[in-house]
């Protein structure tokens, strides 16, 4: 009898031991996941964009039991470094980081690295450190749809100013790269100048290079938000031009519906946000990633 109390305490050890290693994500009957914190880095809550990405991010983590501890850049390199590092120092499971600096942030990134915490980034790239996956738009098809278009409504050779988005941000390149890859050829680019991916600058920008430049005819602008600005200064300067902007924002879409932003090349935020809570799931799952995570864009117009 002693026996065979002695070999089922056994059993029951050994039950017990498999049980307590197995993944709080693959073995989890209720389906939640209480004991996972998601680290989240948004590099600004100025843009909407970026607030319905982190909006969708809380949601859908909450939905499965996850735990997220955000930290706002601000769009400053230097925050969003030390952000990184509180969240490293914190002991998150997974770090979700939507760059302001894609140079910049690489440092921080390694810093995950050494800590054994996997990276996914949204909508900009690190340029170096190890990341799981990028979850992006294809910002350089967008870059090339925005020159098509103008090129469709103003003609070739057109004068184009372009509004450029924080210097050494992926996006900001990649969008960069698809609209030249068009107007270089085909358009005539007047002035390219960076204004951050912010409505106030860009509408300083837009200002000044109107005051210097005549006979504009379009603008692309590398978000919305500075597409939004450089209306205002169109409006001030008496002008009915072309304006292109990039995100699909709520304002930009309510000023396409009211005929004043020509068109914005718009991406899904909330998809976005989704994929990425998807993915950290992955990840702690052992799961394999594709590099590039691509998330559909569309042009959307008042037609």
């Amino acid at each position: 009898m002693k026996k065979i109390l002695t070999m089922a305490m056994i059993l029951t050890m050994i039950f017990l031991t498999a049980c307590s290693m197995e993944s709080p994500l693959v073995n989890n009957s209720s389906g939640k996941n209480e004991n996972i914190k998601l680290g989240l880095s948004v590099s600004t809550l100025d843009n909407p964009f970026f607030v319905s990405l982190r909006d969708a991010i809380v949601e859908q983590a909450k939905s499965k039991g996850m735990e997220v501890i955000e930290v706002n850049a601000q769009n400053d390199a230097s925050k969003e470094i030390s952000g990184i590092e509180d969240l490293i120092q914190q002991g998150v499971d997974v770090l979700l980081i939507n760059p302001t600096d894609s140079a910049a942030v690489s440092s921080a990134v390694q810093s995950a690295n050494s800590a054994g915490i996997p990276v996914i980034t949204i909508d900009r790239s690190a340029d170096e450190g190890e990341v799981e996956t990028l979850i992006t738009s294809d910002n350089v098809a967008g870059g090339e749809m925005a020159a098509n278009f103008i090129l469709e409504k103003a003609g070739e050779q057109a004068k184009v100013v372009e509004l450029q988005g924080v210097p050494g941000a992926s996006a900001t390149r990649e969008r960069g790269e698809g609209f030249h890859n068009i107007a270089d050829i085909k358009l005539d680019i007047v002035a390219s100048q960076p204004a951050d991916f912010d409505r106030t600058k860009g509408l300083t920008v837009m200002e000044n290079t109107l005051q210097g430049t005549s006979g504009v005819q379009a603008v692309f602008a590398h978000n919305d938000e500075m597409a939004l600005g450089a209306i205002e200064a169109a409006k001030a300067a008496g002008l009915d031009i072309v304006i292109v902007g990039f995100d699909g924002t709520e304002d930009a879409l309510k000023s396409v519906e009211l005929g004043q932003l020509t068109a914005t090349v718009a991406q899904q935020p909330a998809l976005m946000g989704q994929e990425a809570v998807s993915a950290a799931e992955k990840v702690l799952n052992d799961e394999t990633l594709k590099e590039v995570i691509k998330v559909p864009l569309e042009l959307k117009t008042k037609e």
